[in-house]
């Protein structure tokens, strides 16, 4: 399918989800996806110079583990132009963090989707972990099933790191605005703490992306959210093109200017970018 950019993005846009992959790289031994072919950096700054988009941050894929080998070679080849969010083990040390936060690592990721069992968020190895990313200043970022998000958003925020949460929340079902997951959601928004991406609409389960982007840009005056494309798509590969994902947030966000603090000003300022004109928030 060719792709035909339709609507103009603002100048510093960031796209706040992407991921590089190389198939022959090691695997963990429990995983719900894989790489189905090699999508390496320098393809994705291509996608981002064609679509006029500046930054972009790299979330590091659940079927690595805590290799985190090819997320940093990417940020190394980016020359700062991105930004990443790296799987970690709970028991990493303080040096270890500030080592790869120097390499480009903004956050670190809770990939919890699709577990048996979640590890234990209140566990002394995690209030640790919680610890150690609040005093690097790194942020949480959070993949699970919406019906687990509360308490996890609970102990993320009452350690003091900045939560960011991935695909609206991951609800489930046409009643997820409504779920006890979701409004913990936007109460966690309310108090200023977590930030929400919108993005991967493929990946909710029977739930509208309209009503949940409409809930989340109401909290937080709007300023909570980001834009993600979840380039290159893993398990969507053959249905999804990047200018569909830009044409998605149009739907989603109809105000320029909410639109444009999703795009430029909310992600610069939260992950970093030397673009930002306000502080880090």
């Amino acid at each position: 399918m060719k792709e035909k950019v339709r609507n103009s993005l603002p100048l510093g846009a960031v796209d706040c989800h992407a991921h590089v992959l190389k198939k022959n790289a090691v695997l963990v031994a429990h995983r719900h996806s894989a790489p189905t072919r090699d999508c390496d950096v320098q393809e994705y700054l291509q996608l981002l110079d064609t679509h006029g988009i500046t930054y972009g941050l790299l979330t590091a894929p659940s079927f690595y583990g805590s290799n985190n080998e090819v997320l940093l070679d990417a940020l190394k080849i980016a020359n700062g132009r991105l930004r990443g969010t790296a799987i970690v083990e709970p028991t990493i040390t303080e040096i270890e963090l500030a080592k790869i936060k120097a390499a480009g690592i903004c956050g670190l990721r809770l990939n919890w989707i699709r577990r048996e069992k979640l590890p234990d968020i209140e566990s002394e190895p995690y209030t640790a972990l919680l610890a150690k990313a609040r005093d690097a200043g790194l942020h949480i970022e959070g993949y699970l099933e919406g019906e687990f998000l509360a308490p996890v958003l609970k102990a993320i925020n009452r350690s003091g790191a900045k939560a960011v949460i991935d695909h609206f929340g991951h609800p489930l079902g046409p009643a997820a605005p409504h779920s006890q997951g979701f409004i913990a959601l936007l109460d966690a928004i309310d108090q200023g703490n977590t930030w929400v991406k919108l993005s991967a609409p493929y990946r909710l389960r029977d739930t509208s992306p309209n009503e949940l982007s409409q809930k989340i840009t109401t909290h937080g005056n709007g300023e909570r959210a980001v834009w993600a494309t979840d380039w290159p798509w893993v398990g969507f590969e053959n249905t999804v093109v990047y200018d569909q994902c830009i044409e998605w947030l149009f739907a989603w966000v109809s105000d320029e200017k909410i639109r444009n603090n999703i795009l430029v000003n909310t992600p610069q300022a939260l992950f970093g970018f030397p673009g930002s004109t306000r502080a880090n928030i």
